[in-house]
């Protein structure tokens, strides 16, 4: 007979408090709340108990204890997932890697840095920057988010149009399994012998290993750099001013949109001085020396007047184009002045179908009664849908979360995926039953097993079970059915 709860979670700490030294371990109410959810704060439980291990032996430690006890385990980084990736549940252990944060080793020769799981994203830039040197990939909440969590959600940025996502960046990443062993993928030569598994373990959102060492690719700062903030009559108009600019040959170090109602209420908080007039606002950078800069500005600048722009206005300072991208990243803080409370959503499209999924998101506002402002990395198509809403009112998170799921399922049929940077955590479980056939699941539970197969390491995120499809009606949705535009494919 197994153990009462109770007597069960007195037992389990009981034997971390072994394991680890006792700063490493809290339990008492009033300190695990804070870790009872994500940025996701509508899905929240409280774990048993938070470990906060500094050295990989510690991870490991921890790790071979619950696996040995039968425990799951929760990873977490800065806490700024948008999926619940996460969310402890009831009965885990929550592993924070956020005392982790040292910075093993900086190459400026080589042009990499080999850092703890929870050094800030910021951070690696700032300390590479003595050497002219920093690092490409920014989350909006590069200020707070970790590059273990950045490693789990595959993150991007606003500049991963040019430079790639956290993928395209790293080199070598440590980690440990869920059994206590080390794993080791990647290489500093840039190529590894066998598998090449880094794409596998970058983006499991924690379930296949804790990630305890990274190395990541640095770049050298470019000599020159200026925005252009782009504005236009219609949202169709900019959307396809995107498609053109890459069908042009030209891949901007940046490209990002937002509609009147993000640029609205973002000007409100932040001043960075956008066109009010404007339906819908693309913000376009270019790097490199001075001349390949002053060129691209040009044909942007010929291009976008071509396809519809009404102003094509270019930053004369450092000082103004930061401000433009200080607008852009402070969106969600800017949306949640016309709301209490904010649901990010993070679906991917074609470019060619901006247009008609934007359309699409703005009749559904009509359809759930609540407010929807668009900002996204429109280069790669990656959008990032602010849903508003008051959690206090009942029924308007409901409402919110059908507005979610009616978003995704709109990517999915315009030939699109449901995550691009955000992960599936435990928001997205239902849309994965739209998208993915019961083959692609049971395989990707095959892969799961390979690596945990106790099924212990952050269980039920990302893949759902294929009951929770049937019990929830799910069925896969072909892509394709969207109405497509009468335009060239781009």
């Amino acid at each position: 007979m197994n153990a009462a709860p109770g007597f069960r979670k007195q037992a389990v700490l009981k034997e971390l408090a072994r394991v680890i030294p006792s700063d490493c371990l809290i339990f008492l109410e009033e300190e695990i709340v804070a870790y009872e959810c994500d940025a996701l704060t509508a899905f929240r439980q409280k774990p048993w108990a938070v470990t906060l291990p500094r050295t990989e032996a510690q991870v490991i430690a921890i790790l071979k204890t619950c696996k040995e006890m039968g425990v799951c385990v929760v990873p977490r980084g800065g806490g700024t997932s948008l999926s619940g990736g996460a969310r402890p549940i009831d009965g885990s252990v929550v592993v924070s890697l956020s005392r982790m944060k040292g910075i093993v080793r900086l190459d400026p020769l080589a042009c990499t840095a080999t850092v703890e799981p929870g050094v800030r994203n910021q951070s690696i830039s700032d300390a590479a920057s003595i050497h002219g040197l920093y690092y490409a990939p920014d989350p909006s909440s590069q200020l707070a988010c970790t590059i273990g969590g950045n490693i789990a959600e595959n993150a991007g940025g606003l500049h991963c149009l040019k430079y790639g996502v956290t993928l395209n960046n790293v080199l070598h990443v440590r980690g440990v399994s869920m059994d206590g062993d080390i794993i080791e993928v990647g290489s500093l030569a840039g190529e590894a012998p066998g598998l090449d598994l880094m794409p596998l373990l970058v983006g499991s959102e924690g379930m296949l290993a804790l990630v305890t060492q990274v190395t990541v690719r640095l770049l050298p700062k470019p000599p020159h750099v200026q925005v252009m903030l782009v504005s236009f009559d219609d949202v169709a108009k900019a959307a396809n001013a995107v498609a053109g600019i890459i069908s042009a040959g030209i891949i901007p170090a940046a490209l990002e949109m937002m509609d009147q109602g993000a640029a609205h209420a973002i000007e409100a908080c932040i001043h960075p001085g956008y066109d009010m007039n404007a339906q819908a606002i693309l913000i376009c950078e270019a790097d490199g020396t001075q001349e390949q800069v002053t060129e691209e500005i040009a044909r942007m600048t010929e291009i976008f007047l071509s396809l519809g722009a009404t102003d094509c206005k270019v930053s004369q300072s450092a000082a103004e184009r930061e401000g433009y991208w200080k607008g852009r990243k402070a969106a969600l803080t800017a949306a949640s002045q016309i709301a209490p409370d904010c649901y990010v959503m993070d679906g991917v499209i074609p470019r060619r179908m901006i247009a008609p999924v934007l359309e699409k998101i703005d009749k559904l506002q009509a359809k759930h009664g609540l407010r929807c402002v668009n900002v996204f990395h429109a280069g790669d198509g990656n959008l990032h849908p602010i849903v508003c809403y008051d959690g206090s009112i009942e029924g308007q998170w409901e409402r919110a979360e059908h507005f979610g799921e009616d978003i995704l399922a709109a990517c999915i049929e315009a030939g699109g995926s449901v995550s691009g940077e955000h992960g599936v955590g435990v928001e997205k479980l239902d849309a994965m039953c739209s998208q993915f056939g019961t083959k692609e699941m049971a395989m990707f539970h095959r892969i799961k097993a390979a690596f945990d197969p106790a099924g212990l390491l952050n269980p039920d995120k990302a893949i759902p079970t294929l009951s929770r499809c049937a019990e929830h009606g799910r069925m896969h949705i072909n892509q394709g059915n969207f109405p497509r535009p009468d335009l060239p494919r781009f």
